[in-house]
């Protein structure tokens, strides 16, 4: 066995053990209830909307740069990515496996890594505007909400500020040995390649934004801000619909909402595939007595299952026959291997990239 299964392995058995531990710790006297069928549902459809939305950015970002894509590709791409995610560490393995869907769809890889910088850009900027929206909903409930929305949007800022900086270092330094600060900082030549790689396809990507569709990607943009808001809906809704006696006011409603905003775009920088147990942690920790005693340990099982676990499986099917497809192409001697070559290089690029990131960070 790899060290990367074992970690991923381990990372599964710690998660399993965090949820037993939060349900025999919040173990109801009268049993533990499974929730009425009306909160499965509503997490079911908001879990159904959520991935149908991100689907459509990513449909409407390639169509804004005129690369055509299908609404089923598009769904597996999201899929297949969440697939990735759910199994490799600070979920790295995301964006080479959307990049191999959009290599079999047949889009070219410069379309391929420009769709994926518009996501990845889309994401940020609709985070950033939900944090705005829900600091005004939420204005005046306590340090923790303001807290909680300054930490989401600072991450969401951090990473607009960090394709700021690429932008800027590509207008100067896209070339060439790296400048005196750069060797301070431990970027020798070789590491320095890596950041120039990075800012140059940054500098490529907003310059062909330029004659992007607008129409398009404002499309684009409503669909992500709904993707957003769908994230953080799920718990919500299981609570609400689980204990018709809970009182759904703002003051009840800002930690359901605002902690999973938290824990997801939190659980970034978790190493471990899945978080670990941390999430599972930090749930019990942040909305204990946020949720009724009786339903807390059915909401933290059905929270994960529905933000979690429903991609894993999903996801699994979804990048299982785009591999098995791939591994047929390759070996007729198709377009395959070099979309895997491609695609590994760029999985290469991309955690350099992420480490050096979060050295700067």
């Amino acid at each position: 066995m790899t060290a990367r299964r074992l970690l991923t392995l381990l990372s599964f058995v710690t998660m399993v053990g965090a949820s037993l531990w939060v349900v025999r710790s919040h173990w109801p006297d009268g049993g533990m209830p499974w929730l009425a069928w009306p909160a499965h549902l509503a997490a079911l459809l908001i879990t159904l909307g959520e991935v149908g939305t991100r689907a459509l950015k990513i449909q409407a970002s390639a169509w804004a740069i005129g690369a055509p894509l299908r609404y089923g590709t598009a769904l597996r791409v999201c899929l297949a990515g969440d697939f990735a995610a759910a199994v490799t560490p600070a979920r790295a393995g995301a964006e080479p496996a959307r990049f191999l869907v959009l290599a079999e769809a047949g889009l070219s890889t410069a379309n391929r890594l420009l769709v994926l910088f518009l996501e990845l850009f889309l994401e940020m900027c609709s985070l950033a505007l939900v944090c705005l929206g829900l600091a005004f909903a939420f204005a005046g409930y306590g340090a923790s909400a303001s807290g909680l929305i300054g930490l989401v949007g600072g991450y969401s800022g951090a990473v607009l500020g960090a394709g700021a900086l690429g932008l800027a270092l590509s207008r100067r330094h896209a070339h060439g040995p790296p400048p005196r600060w750069a060797q301070r900082l431990g970027l020798h030549a070789g590491r320095w390649r890596v950041v120039q790689r990075q800012v140059r396809q940054i500098r490529d990507s907003v310059r062909a934004l330029r004659g992007a569709n607008v129409r398009r990607m404002l499309a684009a943009y409503a669909a992500s801000v709904l993707h957003v808001f769908g994230k953080v809906a799920v718990l919500p809704a299981l609570v609400y619909f689980g204990d018709r006696t809970f009182p759904l006011t703002m003051e009840t409603l800002a930690p359901l909402v605002l902690w999973p905003l938290a824990l997801f775009y939190g659980g970034v920088v978790v190493p471990a595939p899945g978080g670990g147990g941390v999430i599972e942690g930090a749930f019990a920790l942040a909305l204990d007595g946020a949720i009724p005693a009786g339903i807390f340990a059915a909401s933290l099982l059905w929270w994960r299952f529905y933000t979690y676990y429903i991609y894993l499986l999903i996801g699994g099917i979804a990048a299982g026959d785009t591999v098995r497809r791939l591994i047929a192409l390759r070996a007729q001697g198709g377009p395959a291997s070099h979309a895997h070559a491609h695609a590994h290089a760029h999985m290469n690029a991309n955690a350099q990239a992420h480490a050096i990131s979060g050295e700067a960070s």
